[in-house]
């Protein structure tokens, strides 16, 4: 068998770092396709195999007639992307094997796709494998059984171009314990974190190196600390050893519950083992709204003195944020503002509430029937979503909920507030990782900065106030001072272009 597998692409997010990328000439995207990497190794050795990941270049209709079968994994925003593809290939004649958090919730909305293998692969993929070779394929495999993933081998890591990529990743755990209603994460994955064993996490550590990477790990767990105690007893233990004997090839980057800032001692372990940034999911400043999608722990606690920790502890702090929850007032739009500017997070990702398939807050919508594809007064289409569109009719008045939210993210995307923002997370921030090794790209992605920041925008002011204040102040926070500039730059072009 040729195999093909394809990674639909992503479209125009603050999370894509599409316009950032750019500054470096090489760089196309921030991580490769881990789910279809590791799909990769699960199939039989004798199969010809290429991965195309769109985002990082384009797929033509060779690479379709070259394969026997297509393998497509996709999570929800991509939608748009995995119809193109799909509808290509229909049209050529080569089956489609499709599979993936996408496919798993919405599986009816593809009946055209040849062999649907939903839920997780190690459990699904085997029969389908099996049913192929004696010619019996099914168009459906699913299950409802958790898989165990201390079985699940390590990614293929030859099909990539790592040189495209500013992280690799792995995934050490899967689960969330806990049940935020707009989360879908439970659905896919059940409420009890399942976890790798520290064997495997360093089997799949030096895979990568020995692959030739030395930069960014992304640890993909939706929450890295689902179960603190295996982590602080075996895991990052393991991962420091790893890395001390490695002379630290590697900087870690995870996802965690905002809980993390009452445990120091994993927190210091964390960043002993090389981890030095962190997203937490913190949603809203408002306790009622909290309350209401049952964000449990950012429940009755001072969210930014539990941010300011994290971040003297030596982690670098990415913040999601809300707004549309039912109990939202006007008001909350300048609380989110102000919240965000105080916590000092830079990395502030602001989306409007949406409804995921499955989910419990998708089944309140759908009961309340205030699901956007339920009424003809909404025009946006609940097949969509990106941080600024929602499938959700509010209990606000829409047009000051879009006004509203435009607010905040035309606020502090500003270079007035992002600069200070900046220079406020740089200052409380205690950085305990190198700088990391030389890369040209960098190198490329720095004078850039000065071409484009420094000289042609209007923010060349702030920029050069920045760029000096940290080179003679901070120096060991100057790469990461440039880093966000470019952050900002993306961020100012896809609001400008949404």
């Amino acid at each position: 068998m040729k195999v093909l597998l394809v990674y639909p692409k992503y479209p125009r997010t603050f999370w894509s770092f599409k316009y950032a990328l750019r500054f470096t000439l090489v760089k196309k995207a921030t991580h490769p396709p881990l789910a279809l990497l590791t799909v990769a190794s699960m199939l039989p050795e004798d199969w010809e195999k290429k991965l195309l990941d769109m985002n990082v270049s384009s797929l033509k209709d060779k690479d379709i007639r070259w394969a026997d079968l297509v393998f497509i994994s996709a999570i929800s925003i991509q939608r748009e992307s995995v119809r193109e593809v799909i509808d290509r290939c229909k049209k050529i004649g080569v089956k489609i094997v499709a599979g993936g958090p996408l496919f798993t919730s919405s599986y009816k909305e593809f009946d055209d796709v040849d062999h649907l293998i939903l839920n997780e692969a190690e459990l699904t993929l085997s029969p389908f494998l099996k049913d192929l070779e004696s010619g019996s394929a099914k168009h459906i495999y699913t299950t409802e059984k958790w898989a165990d993933i201390t079985k699940t081998p390590v990614p293929m890591w030859k099909l990539v171009n790592m040189k495209k990529y500013t992280s690799m990743n792995i995934q050490y755990s899967r689960g969330c314990p806990f049940n935020c209603e707009f989360c879908d994460i439970p659905i896919l994955y059940g409420y009890r974190p399942r976890t790798k064993d520290a064997e495997q996490v360093i089997e799949e550590l030096e895979s990568l190196y020995q692959h030739g990477w030395r930069e960014a790990v992304f640890f993909v767990d939706d929450n890295f600390i689902g179960n603190k105690e295996r982590l602080k007893r075996e895991i990052l233990p393991a991962i420091t050893l790893w890395m001390e004997e490695r002379r630290r090839p590697f900087t870690f980057i995870t996802q965690a519950s905002l809980d993390l800032s009452d445990d120091e001692e994993l927190m210091r372990l964390m960043v002993q083992a090389g981890f030095d940034t962190v997203f937490v999911g913190i949603e809203t400043p408002s306790e009622e709204g909290l309350s209401e999608c049952n964000k449990f722990p950012n429940k009755n606690r001072d969210l930014i003195k539990s941010v300011k920790k994290i971040q003297r502890f030596g982690l670098q702090v990415q913040g999601g944020f809300i707004v549309g929850f039912d109990s939202d007032q006007p008001s909350i739009f300048e609380k989110q503002i102000d919240f965000i500017q105080k916590s000092g997070i830079v990395t502030a990702m602001v989306s409007l509430l949406y409804a995921f398939r499955g989910t419990r807050l998708y089944k309140r919508m759908e009961g309340e029937n205030r699901l956007v594809s339920n009424t003809k007064n909404y025009s946006h289409s609940s097949d969509e979503y990106t941080n600024c569109s929602t499938n959700i009719i509010p209990k606000m008045q829409y047009n000051t909920l879009i006004d509203g939210y435009k607010r905040i993210v035309r606020t502090i995307y500003s270079p007035d507030y992002y600069y200070e923002r900046v220079r406020r997370f740089l200052k409380d921030y205690k950085l305990f990782q190198g700088i990391g090794r030389f890369r040209f790209s960098y190198l490329f992605a720095f004078f850039n900065s000065i071409l484009i920041l420094g000289l042609l925008s209007k923010e060349r002011i702030r920029y050069w106030k920045l760029f000096f204040e940290t080179l003679f102040t901070r120096p060991r926070r100057f790469p990461l001072a440039i880093a966000f500039t470019l952050y900002g730059f993306h961020f100012r072009k896809v609001y400008e272009k949404i």
